[in-house]
């Protein structure tokens, strides 16, 4: 880009560190401005970061001339209400995922920001990722056949109740917090479902702690995804086809970039990877954006299709039945 996007970080959340490390990356982002309800809070990390502005509040950061962008990593039940506050102020809008597992509100949200001409995207940043980006290509290209099976599965075990991941008041639980990445990827790779199933746990706080589904897509396709609070970290995805298999060492966060292919006669190829920063990448592709540059940001339909989803496997989980999304 010519000019770095200027960026406003809308709270302190822990999140922030990995993408400030990604932000630091890049030439073409500049983190301006931080806010938290505390000032004192907001000073402490802005002095540790080397942001150059603190607010006390968020609305005091919303009214910032100098911000052009905000990444909203707040809890998720805040996510459309202050979304909605950053679009009505003139800001971008970098919201961390998942933006909401209400459609209603996904739609309320993307044609504001249209019709305000802001960017919004659900920031999925393992979709950035050129290993996401190569496993897309291997699959359309047929390296395995038609695609048949899609497995995945992301957990880890959560032993802090006060943790807002467990707030059901917040929109907490494994589905949202994770098993939005195998959705996502699901999705990617299937298209939408036309039908879904799944049973959940729950939790001391009410929130599901244990969650596993099946999709069901066009031509055949189907799903297996779990995730989980309550067990060991476990980061999978899997991609069968008729010929092959593809198998993805480290799917979300692209720590360890590397693709595993199967062939029909059972001898496996391992498909080098470039390393690279999801977070970097996410950040560089949505300023394009802002800049009218080309681009490959998620969208509304893709943040539709993904609240669509992820609601209908709660009420397939609470009725016991298939659901059709939509």
């Amino acid at each position: 880009m010519t000019e770095p996007l200027r960026w406003g970080v809308l709270s302190t959340a822990n999140i922030n560190r990995k993408v400030l490390a990604g932000a630091a990356r890049s030439e073409d982002v500049r983190v301006v401005a931080v806010a938290s309800r505390d000032l004192e809070r907001a000073r402490g990390f802005a002095t540790e970061h080397g942001i150059p502005t603190a607010h006390g509040g968020y609305p005091a950061l919303l009214a910032d001339p100098d911000v052009e962008a905000v990444y909203l990593p707040l809890p998720n039940a805040l996510h459309h209400e202050w979304t909605l506050a950053a679009l009505r102020a003139g800001k971008h809008v970098l919201c961390e995922k998942p933006y909401s597992r209400r459609p209603g509100q996904v739609a309320e949200a993307f044609a504001l920001a249209a019709a305000s001409g802001l960017v919004l995207s659900e920031a999925f940043m393992w979709r950035y990722h050129p290993q996401t980006v190569r496993l897309v290509e291997l699959v359309a290209s047929g390296a395995i056949g038609d695609l048949a099976m899609i497995s995945a599965s992301f957990s880890w075990p959560m032993t802090d109740l006060a943790n807002v991941r467990a707030d059901p008041a917040l929109d907490g639980g494994s589905l949202m917090d994770v098993g939005c990445y195998c959705v996502s990827a699901a999705r990617l790779l299937g298209g939408e479902p036309e039908r879904v199933t799944a049973q959940q746990v729950s939790g001391p706080t009410g929130v599901d702690v244990g969650f596993a589904a099946t999709l069901g897509f066009a031509g055949g396709v189907l799903a297996h995804l779990d995730c989980g609070l309550r067990v060991a970290a476990r980061s999978a995805l899997e991609v069968a086809g008729t010929r092959g298999t593809l198998r993805v060492r480290d799917p979300w966060h692209g720590l360890d970039p590397q693709l595993e292919l199967t062939g029909p006669d059972g001898a496996t190829t391992l498909v080098p990877v470039a390393a690279a920063n999801p977070y970097q990448r996410e950040l560089e592709e949505f300023g394009a954006a802002v800049r009218g540059l080309p681009n490959a940001l998620l969208g509304a339909d893709d943040a539709l299709g993904q609240a669509r989803t992820i609601e209908a496997l709660y009420r397939a989980a609470s009725t016991g039945t298939a659901v059709a999304p939509g």
